[in-house]
């Protein structure tokens, strides 16, 4: 992992405004000032957390893969005493690469009446299927 400056708790915790907002996430500080705006869940979220350890609430919310990566982004330091994992093997620019695809929920271009016929076209067929049957049945019993 590169070298970061090692910031104590109390150092975090003085970075807590809109202008200047900051909080650990696994070990590392961020300064996500910039990412207030961008954040999908809002900034009251991040607003929340600022100045403290969010790692709990950011696992509890299962957030994607690419939105782990941004983390580092974002980081400017990290955490004395904290020891990493061995999960630092991503690259910013990777990072940057996949930023938009941690916010896409779903990609699905087919129209909503197009499930609506795939649903009840069967049971059409199906229908008229049985009635032409009956109705056969009847006619030959009456022949």
């Amino acid at each position: 992992m590169a070298e970061y400056t090692v910031f104590s708790l109390s150092q975090v915790a003085q970075h807590k405004s809109k202008k200047d907002c900051w909080l650990v996430i696994d070990g590392r500080v961020l300064n996500l000032t910039k990412f207030l705006e961008e954040h999908p869940g809002g900034e009251e979220v991040l607003m929340e957390c600022a100045g403290k350890d969010a790692t709990k609430v950011f696992n509890d919310i299962g957030h994607s893969k690419s939105a782990q990566k941004l983390l580092l982004k974002y980081q400017v330091g990290v955490v004395q005493g904290y020891t990493f994992k061995g999960d630092s093997d991503v690259s910013i620019e990777e990072t940057k690469r996949n930023e938009m695809s941690a916010f896409v929920i779903k990609d699905d271009h087919m129209p909503k009446y197009a499930t609506l016929v795939k649903f009840f076209l069967p049971l059409l067929l199906a229908a008229s299927y049985f009635a032409y049957t009956w109705l056969n049945a009847g006619l030959l019993l009456e022949a």
